[in-house]
């Protein structure tokens, strides 16, 4: 049975779309020739790849030395970039596994793009801690495993060894996550291909069928991912920051940033979704699907954990100045009015008083304003990773070692080359797979489509047009396929196909093997809502629902659907136990 919807809250899905319209909407821009925007956009961004490629080579060939790290700033540009791209990554694992948790419908419109953006900035983050060793061949010794080399092994006291874990861990969970999410939209842009395209789309969605057991083991293997993500989500930024936070340099030693660093990449992540999906849902033109009232949520997340990164700051000041400690005072005091002042009053205004304006209504829901506060947010949160890094390091202990840190062109090319790398992975996706959740769409459609809930609503939810007084006997229920068949003499007939009449309320009709959530949903819209209806359709009349309804259920027959059906009505649970246990996938 589905669950109440207000009539008044925002419809997710506008412009009155039907299953099929849904499908045309989201595969299209995969099967279409790339537009003159798009070669341009993957050009721009391969030759910046390329120009990074070329900086981290110079890198390799000439050495650290081509930095502008010294003895006193001895992580710069590097981890500075590193730990922003890991920030930017972690709001595609949020949408895609804390609020399906909790049941979230708004997820659906920006999920697939938001996982996609996570693996790729998790990858470009990858990048530095690889070249920041010099000798980047020499990267097989962070790894644990049995060798040669005597008492050589790797520190595991070390927060950099947990970031290699926790960073590898969270890149595979998350490709994990997204190319479950995946599987059965290839298997819809598959079935629409032909040749040579049919069978790679084939081969990405593992021979799925849409079967009722392929759809319950996606969705228990969508649940037990998103239980693992989701401590990941918080564990993550929070070894990243054991980077800084378990040495004992003044501005880093405390115990505040675990939480400050979360709230921070969730912060910069979700400006980031909302920087690209503005973008892509203008051009491959999404607005009924990447909805105002997707940006407003996203808007009112960046709110809270902005506000949440402020009272860090906040808290850092007043902790500095409370615990009378000097050297921690001086290393706040050198961030405001010390040789880096710009990059702490950047930082402040872009991350505390920026986000602040999405208190308005009005800003929450403009695109213009939402878009330029994401950039905003963007440059702000890099600039807090520079002013944690290199103003805390450039001036320690001894003055007489004092230095001032500025980037080579070598660092800045390589930073570009991520934003290449970033940029070419992420318009190559929009190409070939679906950069909206087909399947996740489709199954909010009746909940949240503009014609069924919101003021422009044509439709009643089924709970509505269902409802009946306790006792009373259903009204016979007859409906006509919207899919004629043409006799051999030419005319066209429409079919009827007659439920019969059933007393009760709905019954759970996935109980019945062989049908899942969707056929159970076609079955309900034709009528057919409870065990006792089921039992008395003939095969042909089922067969008939399944052949006209929409999605692919050729795997299915309901050859003893009106049998199970029947025990069910009449309460003789151990006898369709004993049933199912001779079918297979509902058949003899």
């Amino acid at each position: 049975m589905s669950s109440p919807v207000s009539n008044i809250r925002e419809p997710l899905i506008t412009g009155h779309k039907s299953y099929h319209d849904i499908t045309e909407d989201l595969v299209s821009p995969t099967e279409r020739t790339p537009s003159a925007g798009w070669i341009i956009g993957f050009a721009l961004s391969v030759l910046t790849l390329l120009f990074g490629v070329f900086c981290i080579l110079w890198t390799i060939w000439h050495g650290i030395g081509t930095w502008d790290l010294n003895r006193t700033v001895n992580w710069g540009w590097d981890i500075t970039n590193f730990v922003w791209w890991i920030g930017i990554g972690h709001a595609g694992t949020l949408i895609s596994a804390i609020l399906l948790l909790f049941r979230q419908k708004w997820r659906t419109g920006v999920n697939r793009a938001a996982e996609a953006m996570t693996i790729f900035a998790v990858m470009c983050a990858g990048l530095f801690p690889l070249i920041h060793m010099g000798r980047i061949w020499m990267a097989m010794f962070i790894f644990p495993y049995p060798n040669t080399r005597g008492p050589l092994w790797p520190n595991f006291n070390s927060p950099l060894l947990w970031d290699v874990f926790a960073i590898s861990t969270y890149f595979t969970v998350s490709l994990l996550f997204w190319y479950t999410g995946l599987v059965p939209d290839f298997a819809t842009v598959r079935d629409r291909a032909k040749g040579f395209r049919r069978k790679v789309y084939n081969f990405l969605s593992f021979g799925w069928t849409g079967s009722a057991k392929h759809w319950q083991r996606w969705e228990s293997l969508s649940l037990v991912l998103a239980g693992i993500a989701t401590p990941l989500v918080l564990s993550v930024h929070t070894i990243v920051s054991f980077d800084f936070a378990t040495s004992v340099i003044p501005g880093w030693h405390t115990t505040i940033f675990p939480p400050y660093f979360v709230a921070g990449a969730i912060f910069s992540g979700f400006a980031m979704v909302l920087t690209l999906m503005l973008v892509v849902r203008k051009i491959l033109k999404l607005e009924d699907y990447i909805t105002i009232g997707h940006i407003e949520s996203m808007n009112k997340v960046i709110l809270v954990t902005g506000t949440i990164v402020g009272v860090a700051y906040l808290t850092e000041l007043f902790i500095s100045w409370y615990s009378g400690y000097v050297y921690e005072q001086f290393a706040f005091f050198n961030r405001a009015m010390g040789p880096y002042y710009w990059s702490y009053f950047g930082m402040m205004f872009c991350n505390v008083i920026s986000p602040q304006f999405f208190w308005s209504k009005k800003i929450r829901r403009n695109l213009w304003w939402t878009f330029f506060l994401s950039i905003v947010i963007n440059i702000g949160m890099w600039f807090e990773r520079f002013v944690i890094i290199a103003t805390t390091l450039a001036r320690d202990y001894i003055p007489s070692s004092w230095s001032y840190y500025s980037p080579t062109w070598v660092e800045i090319g390589i930073y570009l080359g991520t934003f290449g790398l970033f940029f070419t992975l992420f318009l190559i996706f929009t190409r070939v797979a679906p950069v909206v959740a087909i399947a996740e769409v489709k199954s909010i459609l009746k909940t949240a489509g503009d014609q069924y809930t919101g003021p422009n609503a044509i439709h009643g939810h089924g709970h509505d047009h269902s409802a009946h007084t306790h006792g009373e006997e259903l009204e016979t229920v007859s409906a006509v396929s919207s899919v004629s068949e043409t006799t051999d003499e030419g005319t066209v007939v429409e079919r009827e196909i007659v439920v019969p009449p059933h007393t009760g309320s709905e019954d759970d009709l996935k109980k019945i093997e062989g049908i899942g959530p969707k056929i159970e949903r076609a079955l309900k819209d034709r009528g057919i809502r409870s065990f006792q209806a089921l039992s008395g359709m003939s095969v042909e009349d089922l067969q008939y629902i399944l052949d006209t309804s929409e999605g692919n259920f050729t795997g299915n027959s309901p050859e003893s659907w009106a049998q199970q059906a029947n025990l069910a009505a009449e309460g003789r649970w151990a006898e369709l136990k004993e049933l199912q246990d001779r079918l297979d996938g509902g058949k003899f």
